[in-house]
């Protein structure tokens, strides 16, 4: 029996001393979470009656050169639902659908989903946001927003670009210097009860947003509205698919206009700008519209340069000394190249002409001969020296290489067809900054928009500086082109770019696209002014257009038209 007794004490005081190492875990766990792990555990319980709604910042403005806004905000209203705090669902669905014109599915099925807040429409304009707030139904909230807008719709469309749904830049230049625009968004805190109702007599907690900074462009206003008339009037004259305009400054880079037609309207960019109806077009296919349209061909498409690029072998020769100003040439229309027959604009040929005159008349055989004394070896060097090679470093997204013959594949024929400027692509904006570094005295430009950011009050906070490159040519070759180029205005194949007042220089060209069994052409020339200081540059593509297609015949006069606008207006003076 005694031993009985002692068996059951021993077994109490092993349950006792369990039980008491129970406890003491539980109170120093407790001790732990109310002491060591509080924070964490109040943020927690913090949460669970705290509800964060975001206030969007105000987008930073684009203005262009002179002050003009090109790219702004409106107010707008998000729309949303508590659903712990609706009182009359029903009353809620029908006054959403009446206001925002949604249909009875769609704003049923996202009042009566169980979420903590449940958004029902964005971008709503300040108007109807206003009403739907008036009508002071519980579990209605309607928070003020901001969406993009741009005052001139489709204007620079290419260049500018636009933002999603969440104001963030998708192209252009909002996407490219997003850092500055963006600004940063606040916040209001708001404390509900177990039941998700929001307590009245606790105040908010707001953190204000802080409004994006404003760029300032090289872009200009007038400028580009006057390079997008004309070409919009050349593409309807020619019926042409596509007409693109550059005019910059050629001593800096500086972009006045860039117009790619046709442009797409800005506040509304998923409406095609063809007309297309897309309805039953699947995604993939609709996307890949869009794309093209949103597509800038000045930066990211790449085209044959035909003549205009004599003006670079011109230059490589002048330079190297192969050549000199009045080296004589004999044109009988053609040139046989191994075992190629590579014939001349005019067919009867130019006969015996000096340089100077093979580069008025744009003659090709006198230009196989010229690509021929640089050789492959010099014909390379001049394309690296000249930054052909590589891209320009312009400020938008998407810039496209060059399109060039590997060295080591580079034969005779290939060499001549080189020399004139067929056999190989570029980008426009390539093929201008190059253009602008052989005038303004040798020195390669970088092309930009971007000049200088200032804050929401107005005080300049960032300076943009673009640094001339290289020494692509001398300044004696630099001002031979100037004086070679002003006579082929005066006097050669551009002379319907001719201002009579004005000191022009340029060059046309007129190349044929691939397949050349197409029969598919490219106009295009590049003017540039006063000749003998060159302060404006502009450069004209017409892609495929109808009926007449030589670049001098239909380009040179769409660059005359801007000049005799934007010359005056540039305050550049005729010559007494």
């Amino acid at each position: 029996m005694k031993k009985n007794r002692t068996f059951n004490r021993k077994k109490m005081l092993v349950i006792f001393g369990c039980a008491t190492v129970l406890i003491l875990g539980l109170v120093g766990r407790l001790v732990y979470l109310m002491i060591f792990d509080a924070e964490y555990y109040q943020e927690k319980a913090q949460d669970l009656h705290e509800r964060e709604r975001e206030i969007k910042a105000a987008r930073g403005e684009i203005l262009d050169r002179t002050g003009t806004v090109l790219a702004s905000n409106k107010s707008v209203c998000t729309v949303s639902v508590i659903h712990s705090q609706l009182e009359e669902p029903e009353a809620v669905i029908q006054m959403l659908v009446q206001e925002l014109g949604l249909s009875e599915e769609e704003v049923r099925k996202k009042v009566e989903k169980v979420s903590s807040m449940e958004r029902i429409e964005t971008n709503v304009d300040k108007e109807t946001g206003d009403r739907i707030r008036e009508y002071g139904l519980a579990g209605v909230k309607v928070d003020e927003d901001y969406r993009r807008y741009y005052p001139f719709d489709s204007l620079a469309s290419h260049v500018l670009g636009f933002t999603g749904g969440d104001n963030q830049g998708i192209i252009g230049l909002e996407v490219k210097y997003e850092e500055w625009l963006k600004g940063e968004n606040g916040r209001i805190l708001t404390v509900t009860d177990a039941r998700g109702v929001e307590l009245e007599d606790v105040a908010e907690d707001r953190v204000e947003p802080v409004a994006g900074d404003t760029l300032q462009i090289s872009l200009d206003y007038t400028i580009q509205e006057y390079a997008w008339q004309a070409a919009e009037k050349v593409m309807e004259e020619k019926q042409a698919d596509a007409v693109s305009i550059l005019i910059m400054n050629p001593q800096n880079g500086e972009i006045y206009a860039c117009v790619s037609v046709p442009e797409f309207d800005l506040n509304d960019p998923f409406t095609l700008n063809t007309g297309e109806n897309t309805e039953g077009m699947d995604e993939e296919e609709k996307q890949e519209l869009l794309n093209q349209m949103w597509r800038n061909p000045c930066v990211s498409d790449t085209y044959e340069p035909g003549s205009v690029f004599k003006v670079f072998t011109a230059s490589a020769a002048l330079e190297e000394g192969v050549v000199a100003l009045d080296d004589t040439f004999y044109c009988p229309g053609y040139r046989i190249v191994e075992d190629r027959k590579i014939r001349c604009a005019r067919v009867t040929g130019h006969g015996q002409e000096t340089f100077v005159e093979a580069v008025q008349n744009s003659c090709n055989p006198a230009f196989i001969d010229i690509g021929a004394r640089l050789g492959v070896d010099g014909f390379y060097e001049y394309l690296n020296q000249y930054g052909l090679l590589e891209k320009t470093g312009i400020d938008l997204p998407g810039e496209a290489s060059t399109i060039m013959h590997q060295k080591e594949n580079v034969g005779q024929v290939e060499l001549a067809t080189m020399s004139f400027g067929q056999s190989f692509q570029v980008t426009p904006v390539q093929m201008a900054a190059t253009f602008s570094a052989l005038i303004n005295g040798g020195r390669r430009v970088t092309p930009h928009f971007g000049v200088a950011v200032y804050s929401p009050e107005g005080e300049k906070i960032e300076t943009f500086t673009y640094e001339k490159g290289e020494q692509i040519v001398s300044e004696r070759t630099s001002q031979y082109m100037r004086e070679i180029l002003e006579s082929v205005v005066a006097e050669g194949g551009g002379n319907r770019a001719y201002i009579e007042g004005y000191r022009i220089g340029g060059k046309t060209a007129t190349s044929q696209t691939l397949p050349r069994s197409a029969n598919k052409y490219i106009s295009s020339f590049v003017g540039f002014a006063p000749s003998d200081d060159p302060q404006v540059l502009g450069m004209c593509i017409i892609d495929n257009p109808q009926g007449v297609y030589y670049g001098g015949t239909i380009a040179a006069p769409v660059i005359r038209e801007i000049f005799e606008n934007i010359l005056p207006y540039m305050g550049l003076k005729k010559s007494q």
